[in-house]
């Protein structure tokens, strides 16, 4: 039974990836995505968020920790790799911008793929990473189908409309089935990975949430996007540099895919909280005032 979850989940990971990367594409208009990239101090803080500061908190946990040479790296890879379309789930369940997140994804991934190679080697000396290897999946399965969606929403914009919506649907039972096949998958490792490790994930994600939150602007949907975009990190390019490189350590793996488990447990409650403040904009205003 195992295996046949095991078997789902890189199948998932891919549908979920290009269903809601296209959803994207052909709901928002190629100005509307690539526009708030030129917010040159929103971006700049967005990336001291996801390749500065998230990759020193995650380093710091590791040592506070005291974690298992496995669970160490694992954290630190999941601490280095930014830019998940799990972003896209999360600021839809927080009535957050979506384009915004879009655009946030197209300027994290193509980064990634060259800071990983960069920065692990030189605190993981062991580490050999292809960035070929962390290239080809993201681009594939994450950032052509944005384009693609994109170029065809202008060329056939009926399509485009109805068939938005529908791939976000798909793009969430992916995701669906996608957390149920890691938990059964994994399963006894994740059980026995060990509270300290655990404990070190969720840190590490409430952290990073909390350097988005603290970085973003006052504007509401832009410190609710980069709250999720960096507290969300890229799993699939953490797993892959996990079983590409650390053959020998399988626990790097199970470390990945238990922070993965923890973020989905805390940040969805926290979409959905932030998703009632934008419902009830007076409740944050009178929280507000009692606090200040």
């Amino acid at each position: 039974m195992r295996e046949l979850f095991t078997a789902i989940v890189p199948w998932a990971t891919l549908v979920y990836a290009v269903s809601s990367m296209l959803s994207v594409g052909l709901g928002h208009s190629f100005s509307k995505i690539i526009g708030p990239l030129k917010n040159w101090p929103w971006m700049l803080l967005a990336l001291a968020a996801n390749f500065l500061l998230a990759p020193a908190l995650a380093y710091l946990l590791d040592r506070a920790f005291g974690l298992d040479t496995p669970h160490a790296v694992g954290l630190f890879l999941i601490g280095s790799a930014a830019g998940a379309p799990f972003l896209l789930k999360l600021t839809q369940a927080a009535r957050g911008d979506m384009a915004l997140a879009a655009s946030l994804l197209v300027l994290l991934l193509p980064l990634t793929v060259v800071f990983v190679p960069l920065v692990l080697p030189t605190v993981l000396p062991e580490a050999q990473v292809s960035a070929g290897a962390i290239a080809r999946p993201l681009v594939f399965s994450m950032l052509l189908p944005l384009a693609a969606g994109m170029l065809l929403r202008p060329v056939a914009p009926g399509f485009a409309a109805r068939a938005s919506r529908p791939l976000s649907d798909l793009a969430t039972v992916a995701l669906v089935v996608l957390l149920a096949s890691i938990v059964v998958a994994d399963w006894p490792e994740l059980i026995g990975i060990g509270a300290r490790a655990i404990l070190a994930a969720f840190v590490f994600i409430l952290g990073a949430f909390l350097i988005g939150l603290a970085l973003g602007a006052r504007h509401r949907e832009r410190r609710t996007v980069l709250a999720f975009g960096t507290a969300q990190r890229n799993i699939a390019a953490a797993t892959l540099v996990a079983t590409q490189t650390f053959e020998t350590l399988p626990s790097v793996v199970v470390m990945v895919t238990a922070a993965a488990v923890v973020g989905m447990l805390l940040l969805f409650p926290l979409a959905f909280g932030f998703r009632w403040l934008a419902v009830h904009p007076g409740t944050a205003g009178f929280l507000r005032r009692r606090h200040a």
